[in-house]
């Protein structure tokens, strides 16, 4: 169950911000197997001061089309499907709405499966959940 969080700099259209979280979410499709359906994101929009970032930090130079992608989901998968992912979403989003790969920040966080509830106060996904 990934969480996604976006974040990026206010005036851009909602085409453009609907087209950031749709190849978020097909590249987690694709290249991390995640299921059908497991879609929960959020997108916020800051003003200059309430999104700060290097803008040459690595030797990556950076604009205001910048964009932060913060991914939780449950722990295990290997590094070669984590890079697969990475690239699989600057392939995405150069695509459409365009956002340039030096402009894609993604960000992982891995818990473990029982950090999960999908609702009624319940750990769906905890081994020793009844009924998971």
């Amino acid at each position: 169950m990934p969480l996604v969080r976006i974040d990026l700099r206010k005036g851009k259209s909602a085409e453009y911000r609907r087209a950031i979280a749709d190849g978020v979410y097909q590249a987690m499709l694709e290249a991390i197997n995640v299921p059908a359906g497991d879609r929960f994101q959020v997108i916020t929009e800051h003003d200059a001061a309430g999104l700060i970032y290097d803008p040459s930090y690595l030797g990556v130079p950076r604009d205001d089309n910048f964009v932060m992608i913060q991914v939780t989901l449950n722990e295990g998968r290997s590094q070669a499907l984590k890079s697969a992912f990475y690239k699989r979403i600057v392939d995405l989003l150069a695509a459409n709405p365009g956002v340039e790969p030096r402009n894609v920040m993604v960000n992982l966080v891995d818990v473990p499966k029982g950090n999960w509830s999908f609702g009624n106060g319940v750990a769906q996904y905890a081994p020793d959940t009844p009924g998971a």
